[in-house]
């Protein structure tokens, strides 16, 4: 049973508007247009086809969106316990406002209807985000991306590079380099440095926060000569795809290395996404196909987290037994961040035991807490709510409940990993979720017509000269107040204390409060106790 506050902490938690800081959304077709973009999704495919249904019977071309639907809605009966089934159920009542509790035959006409009606409506993408509480997503740019005709505040640009590190040996990919870039790629390894820079420096006009790639598990970083590397490059040129294995992996070492040293230039994080071994269901359905490898260990990285300290490197791990290898080395290393609840990791069990092992042991301002993973705006909500529901109750159990934490402490520390470290690490400004700013700027001021307020130097306190010039030569008239309290009056009374105040120049000496740091006034201290 949930901790008797689970639920208010939940709430605070949903009410703050997010940053999803890793997605696959095309910001072009950032909705779906119809249910087959939703049940198109691998996680339905692969568990539709895991649970019998033929791979042909999804993948052929000639099956049009309808059909799909309806074969799937079909199959998805023995995935009703999944997790995955849960966050389309919650798409139908959160999105479409259709109270279901399965999908199947009798209900299927009900809520295309509904979807479809959505789907129509104008600017559905941002309605999405609206009601999914979400201020911007991350998205997974191709490095040949120009980056054009989508608002990159809204849609934040990421530099994916899987393809640079290892794929430069197809001659398509050292083309689409070369086109991008204007950079003509030669036997030199110049060329090939200037051709990535040249792609950071478009990434970072453009707004990119973030470099980010997905390292099978038996990739190791390592630091390549340039004499070696050189080696390396004119073989790949000269044989392309059948190169040396020995010569791919000393070009990929060295392009990811040159990678790091230009998210150190540039300021970018170093996005890991460790451990995916692909292509393991040689007969799987499309992105249904790869799984994770124990064999991966962080190990690996050492020599790259030490050399670049100051890179940050959020790490995702695709097992839950990997995790807390992950743990100790972001208790470690300064560097090293732990990134969300990676795919096969995205179950609320797993991301229970998880979550709660980074809680209670790194540093609060080195968890990024979620990201989705998204395909389609529509998942960002179901997922993220699948983890609020998670957080909420580890921290109502164990911060709460266990450790004598107040909501307020439990609330804060969630916001840090769901919001807070996702501005800090990939330096998003804050929108202060509707906290004032303590600094308005001048057309934020114009724009109200109120005048900004002056501080005075601190260190020139006016005297009690310069304050009685400032007095009116005519007295204010206010009466007696000295008479009587029984008196009926409509005089003004001094509320009680002395009758007179006199200033001098200690009086008028600002200084500052110990609790706040604001320039008060001086208060005896024997006044502060006395009643009011």
């Amino acid at each position: 049973m949930p901790h008797p506050i689970s639920q208010t902490i939940y709430q605070a938690l949903a009410d703050i508007e997010l940053v999803d800081p890793h997605t696959h959304i095309n910001p072009h077709a950032p909705a779906s247009k119809s249910l087959a973009d939703l049940l198109g999704y691998h996680y339905y495919t692969e568990l539709a086809h895991s649970a019998g249904m033929p791979k042909d019977q999804i993948e052929d071309d000639s099956i049009g969106p309808d059909e799909l639907v309806a074969r799937l809605v079909e199959g998805l009966w023995p995935i009703e316990n999944t997790v995955q089934y849960r966050w389309f159920i919650e798409i139908c009542r959160k999105l479409f406002d259709v109270d279901c509790r399965t999908i199947d035959s009798e209900n299927l006409e009900t809520i295309t209807a509904a979807a479809a009606d959505k789907f129509a409506s104008p600017n559905w993408a941002d309605t999405v985000l609206s009601r999914s509480n979400v201020r911007a997503v991350f998205l997974t740019n191709d490095f040949d991306d120009d980056l054009q005709g989508f608002d990159t505040a809204k849609y934040i640009p990421c530099l994916r590079t899987d393809d640079l590190v290892f794929h430069l040996a197809k001659p398509e990919t050292r083309q689409r380099l070369t086109d991008c870039s204007g950079i003509e790629l030669t036997g030199s390894l110049d060329s090939l440095r200037s051709a990535l820079k040249q792609r950071f420096e478009h990434f970072t006009a453009s707004g990119a926060k973030a470099c980010a790639i997905s390292l099978p598990p038996t990739f190791e970083p390592q630091q390549v000569s340039d004499g070696r590397a050189e080696t390396a490059w004119e073989s790949v040129l000269r044989q392309g795809i059948l190169a040396d294995d020995s010569h791919h992996t000393a070009l990929s070492r060295f392009v990811f290395w040159t990678l790091a040293e230009l998210c150190d230039e540039f300021g970018l994080p170093f996005d890991l996404m460790i451990g995916v071994n692909r292509g393991v269901y040689e007969s799987g359905v499309f992105q249904g196909q790869d799984l994770y490898d124990s064999r991966v260990s962080l190990i690996q990285y050492k020599a790259l987290f030490n050399a670049f300290p100051k890179v940050t490197f959020p790490v995702s791990v695709l097992a839950s037994v990997t995790n807390q290898e992950l743990v100790s080395y972001a208790w470690i290393f300064p560097n090293v961040v732990t990134n969300g609840h990676w795919w096969y990791s995205n179950t609320p069990s797993f991301i229970a035991r998880d979550a709660m092992a980074r809680l209670e042991a790194i540093p609060q301002t080195k968890q990024i807490g979620y990201y989705s993973d998204a395909y389609k705006l529509e998942f960002v909500w179901p997922k993220f709510d699948m983890y609020r529901q998670v957080l909420s109750n580890l921290l109502a159990e164990h911060f709460v409940g266990f450790l004598g934490w107040s909501e307020e402490q439990a609330i804060a520390l969630g916001h840090r990993v769901l919001r807070g470290n996702v501005e800090d690490i990939f330096n998003i400004e804050s929108t202060g979720d509707g906290e004032l700013d303590p600094r308005p700027t001048d057309d934020e001021l114009t724009a109200v017509g109120r005048p900004d307020v002056v501080i005075g130097d601190r260190n020139d306190p006016p005297d009690a000269a310069s304050v009685a010039s400032e007095l009116d030569a005519e007295p204010l008239d206010v009466g007696d107040l000295t008479g009587s309290e029984d008196e009926t009056s409509t005089n003004i009374r001094p509320l009680g204390g002395d009758s007179q105040f006199v200033a001098d120049d200690s009086d008028l000496r600002l200084k500052n409060d110990p609790r706040t740091g604001e320039p008060t006034l001086p208060v005896d201290e024997d006044e502060t106790d006395k009643p009011s």
